[in-house]
């Protein structure tokens, strides 16, 4: 009986219900549609960060992020390769060496980072070879070949084809240096690495270096980057002493501290949007209750208890919201599908922002999550029956004689 009385009472002001459950509706798929483009922001700037160079978790010698120094390298070792990439949640892995020293090209020099890398392996980890702008990546049996940033090609005026002398210290105290060919210009977007990063083939670099078989890290790629923080607490137990494993969080403090912003953001929106609604369904039932005073009290006289009247009036506040959210799921999982497949391209209007280290394209896409949508539906349940509570409260206060004398 409940039931019915409730749903017939919901549309006795049809107009008004109809437009709290736009609102609702409207709240709910704009709610789900923004943590889904949000959560795509947040993917993009860290892919941009930690897909471009640093990978998710990077395996070292004790402390050698800390200074980077030449001699704190390790032989490349295949059995600690297998164990690494053996791990469920690790979708590729990397062995780099790394250089510091002066890249030429005829009276032009300039500080550069060489990574010394195996071309296949990298590809696993990061995506620079997608972003080739001039001539081709390394080959997996190229000896000789680089690939460096746009902006250092530009300062040395070299092409594809161009030929530079790189000059370093060498392990053995001696300098090292030899000549390598341009075979392609990447260009991130990123300063740092446009301006000083240069890719050479491993083997080429160790030789230079005189480091014959010694790597400095293994970069590992996680299929969740969130998740980076516990996976690299998981490989430490499988290390020796002397390696440690370090994930992007450590590496880049100022994005991690752009994710804990970003999730206060979305906080302060959910807020905003869900208090706005709550105040939508508050008005709504209250208005109900006031006018139907009179009717209260006949309900009351005939035998109906106080707590009876009470879980009426929640029970009608239970189903607007459930009407709303079954609607706003419907008009969410839609928007949100189509930002999450096609997406808003606004490269005509906006350029490419660098964000905490990373890069946020001019484009607007979704990531289709079920957490956006269960989450803002169950938080609309609960804000509805929280909206219907004061003024159930009131109507199970009524006094019967009273109530029925109200015109």
């Amino acid at each position: 009986m409940l039931l019915r009385l409730a749903s017939r009472n919901l549309w006795r002001n049809r107009r008004r219900t109809l437009l709290t459950l736009s609102a609702m509706i409207v709240s709910l798929a704009l709610l789900s549609l923004s943590l889904g483009v949000f959560s795509g922001m947040l993917v993009d700037v860290l892919a941009s960060t930690t897909e471009q160079y640093y990978g998710h978790i990077i395996v070292t010698t004790d402390n050698y992020l800390d200074d980077r120094d030449l001699y704190k390298n390790f032989a490349s070792d295949p059995a600690l390769h297998r164990k690494l990439a053996e791990i469920e949640q690790v979708r590729g892995l990397s062995e780099r060496l790394r250089g510091f020293g002066l890249v030429s090209h005829l009276e032009s020099s300039y500080p550069a980072e060489l990574l010394g890398i195996y071309p296949e392996q990298e590809k696993t980890v990061t995506k620079l070879h997608r972003q080739i702008t001039a001539g081709e990546y390394l080959d997996a049996d190229d000896s000789g070949g680089a690939v460096l940033g746009s902006a250092l090609a530009k300062k040395l005026g070299v092409e594809p084809d161009d030929e530079l002398v790189f000059v370093t210290q060498a392990a053995d105290g001696s300098i090292g240096n030899d000549i390598l060919t341009v075979r392609g210009i990447f260009r991130t977007g990123h300063g740092g690495h446009d301006n000083s990063l240069v890719l050479v083939p491993i083997s080429w670099l160790q030789r230079v270096m005189a480091l014959d078989d010694r790597i400095h890290e293994i970069t590992l790629a996680v299929d969740d980057p969130l998740q980076a923080e516990s996976l690299s607490a998981q490989i430490a137990p499988l290390l020796d002493d002397r390696f440690e494993a370090t994930d992007w969080g450590k590496l880049l403090p100022e994005m991690r501290e752009a994710i804990a912003s970003f999730d206060i953001t979305r906080f302060i929106f959910v807020i905003i949007l869900y208090i706005a609604t709550g105040l939508g369904i508050l008005n709504t039932i209250f208005m109900s209750v006031m006018e139907r005073t009179r009717e209260f009290g006949i309900l009351m006289a005939l035998g109906l208890r106080p707590h009876q009247i009470k879980r009426l009036v929640l029970l009608e506040s239970f189903l607007l919201g459930l009407i709303g959210v079954a609607f706003g799921l419907v008009l969410g999982l839609s928007l949100s599908y189509y930002m999450a497949t096609v997406g808003i391209d606004l490269s005509a209007w906006i350029t490419p922002v660098t964000y905490a280290g990373g890069t946020i394209q001019p484009r607007l896409k979704a990531i289709f999550e079920q957490r956006n949508f269960i989450d803002p539906a169950w938080l609309l349940i609960v804000i509805s029956l929280l909206a219907g509570y004061f003024p159930a409260r009131r109507a199970a206060k009524l006094q019967p004689v009273e109530a029925i004398r109200e015109e």
